[in-house]
């Protein structure tokens, strides 16, 4: 990425994650390097199973209890390694420091609960009043586009849309107005028109609490609508990453070159079929020995079948995992 090191709120480097399993170690994770600067968004894109979730959960250090982390991996917040911090730290950091968006607003909230009651507890740890805790909410509320915010605290969460549920669970995130916010897939249980408006609240957010968005979705479309830059992952691995414009117009890695052309927004004709990415994403138990896209790539050569690529800077702000960009 192109942000210095003092300009960065998440920086993650030489990230291994691996999961001990009945048939074997499946490497989740294979030395992971990108950056979320300050006040930016970064978008991290790739089809199910590339490892996109297990990412995120390293940084808030929620993975499950089968997990092995590599021992050279770090992830640092604001220069403090998680992976290496007590459970009083984690506590800390979680909600009040990095917030979390959960993809599915339906089962994100409790549903026995008012949202009132539910926000207030976010707050906690503040030393604030019942009242002015109540007052905390329905200011959120209404800065997340929810009218009559004060009354609507004592609602529960099945009285609200899956939009406005969306909205809630932003506003809930915000509360302690924290450094870093995650966002997964945010708007896959919603139709696209009420995905245009979480994607603008959310660009209206950023701006308005200064907070950096770590934005993971399967939607390239909103990618190129809401974030700065971009981390395309496949199969474990961080196979391309720069600014966004440069990235979508300038691809280098042909996994990504192919999945900008499954985009359905690109396609210009009719058609009965759908542009695919031809083969299978690879076991993660029995990882093949060169590139890790190779057995799907088109354009692959010799170097491709010998040993695994490096990252190779195609200029400043895009960096691509591929023996074509060493080569070209």
């Amino acid at each position: 990425m192109n942000a210095n090191g003092g300009d960065r709120v998440l920086e993650v480097r030489d990230l291994s994650v691996s999961f001990r399993t009945g048939r074997g170690v499946v490497r989740a994770l294979r030395h992971v390097d990108m950056a979320v600067p300050r006040n930016k968004i970064v978008g991290i894109v790739g089809e199910s199973g590339c490892g996109k979730s297990t990412l995120i959960n390293s940084v808030l250090r929620l993975l499950a209890a089968n997990a092995v982390v590599g021992d050279s991996s770090t992830v640092l917040f604001r220069g403090d390694d998680v992976l290496r911090m007590n459970d009083r730290q984690l506590r800390a950091m979680r909600g009040q420091k990095i917030s979390m968006v959960f993809q599915d607003p339906m089962t994100a909230l409790n549903p026995v609960i008012s949202i009132g009651t539910q926000m207030a507890d976010i707050l906690y740890r503040l030393d604030m009043t019942a009242a002015g805790k109540r007052e905390r909410a329905a200011d959120m509320l209404a800065q997340v586009g929810i009218p009559d915010p004060m009354r609507r605290l004592d609602d529960y969460p099945h009285q609200f849309s899956g939009g406005m549920r969306q909205r809630i669970c932003i506003a809930m995130a915000l509360m302690m107005n924290p450094a870093l916010l995650i966002a997964d897939e945010p708007t896959t249980a919603l139709d696209v028109t009420l995905e245009a408006q979480i994607i603008h609240l959310m660009k209206d957010l950023r701006a308005r609490f200064e907070c950096s968005m770590l934005f993971v979705s399967h939607n390239l479309g909103l990618i190129a609508e809401l974030c700065d830059e971009v981390v395309v992952m496949y199969a474990g691995e961080v196979v391309e990453q720069g600014e966004v414009h440069d990235l979508f117009h300038r691809a280098k890695h042909p996994y990504t070159q192919m999945l900008l052309e499954c985009d359905p927004a690109r396609i210009e004709k009719a058609s009965r079929a759908l542009p695919t990415i031809q083969g299978s994403v690879p076991d993660l138990i029995d990882l093949p020995r060169g590139c890790i896209f190779g057995p799907r790539c088109p354009k692959r050569y010799e170097p491709c079948d010998a040993s695994p690529p490096g990252t190779y800077g195609v200029n400043a702000i895009h960096s691509a995992r591929c023996f074509q960009v060493r080569d070209a």
